[in-house]
């Protein structure tokens, strides 16, 4: 993906989730999301928090405490841009976000692509600043969805940004077949994501490792679901034997081993 693309669709993103958000009544940011603990305005409020911190701007000097859906460090840390901003009504958060989200394309726009070839840290370890870039692309369209299905609004599962959601999610699959779910030598799983945004990846186990190959003719399972689907269980938004019980995921091939690929998906720690 050219650098230019990753910046052009942060700004769709962010665009999107504005508009998504303009207009929503106090009832309406406090309702609850699949995301553990968080309601929509505490979406924003993480998207927000975590852009001002990118501008560098200090944390908020606030203390969380004992939440039920804090399971580590990292979750503690970012409860505290979203606690410290519960108190505010829904309308304050979304001016500060398109305050926030203005000032950070105005400094991605200027950057070159020297730039954005840097190395920079991380949630996946030091890589080049764009790929950081598609990383906060990933984050803010599945912290949208989370808001869109809370709210009723279902939309933005088409076009760039929701192809480039489903293409991060896929790079975690190889992972999920070989780590999580342990398959063994020969063994083939067929992702068919349903939808404008899907696609159809296949991952193969040789020599001990999962990867992602051309193609798979006679895959020993074939998992259909649409990119909704694929990245709520991805994301452990969703659980698998709900996923299955309400016929989201069909299973072709090894019935066993593709129940198993489903309840392993989720790639969040």
């Amino acid at each position: 993906m050219a650098d230019r693309t990753l910046v052009d669709n942060m700004a769709a993103v962010w665009a999107s989730i504005e508009t998504l958000c303009t207009g929503l009544s106090e009832e309406e940011w406090k309702t609850a999301t699949d995301c553990p603990g968080w309601t929509v305005q505490d979406q924003l409020s993480h998207l927000s928090g975590n852009e001002s911190s990118l501008l560098g701007r200090p944390a908020p000097s606030h203390q969380v405490g004992d939440l039920p859906h804090l399971k580590n460090p990292m979750g503690r840390m970012n409860e505290t841009v979203v606690d410290f901003r519960r108190s505010w009504p829904g309308d304050k958060v979304l001016e500060e976000f398109r305050e926030v989200t203005k000032e950070r394309l105005g400094y991605l726009g200027g950057l070159s692509d020297d730039d954005l070839a840097k190395e920079t840290n991380t949630p996946l370890g030091v890589r080049p600043l764009r790929d950081f870039l598609a990383v906060r692309i990933f984050d803010a369209w599945v912290h949208e969805q989370d808001m869109r299905r809370a709210l009723g609004r279902a939309g933005h599962l088409e076009g760039a940004v929701a192809e480039h959601a489903v293409e991060r999610a896929s790079m975690a699959m190889p992972m999920v077949v070989g780590k999580k779910v342990g398959a063994g030598d020969g063994t083939t799983v067929v992702f068919d994501i349903t939808g404008d945004a899907g696609r159809t990846l296949a991952v193969a186990v040789e020599g001990g490792r999962a990867k992602a190959v051309e193609r798979a003719p006679e895959p020993t399972v074939r998992l259909v679901m649409d990119a909704e689907t694929y990245c709520c269980l991805g994301c452990g938004r969703w659980d698998a034997a709900s996923a299955l019980a309400d016929g989201k995921v069909e299973i072709h091939g090894d019935q066993e081993l593709g129940r198993r690929v489903v309840e392993q998906m989720n790639f969040m720690p």
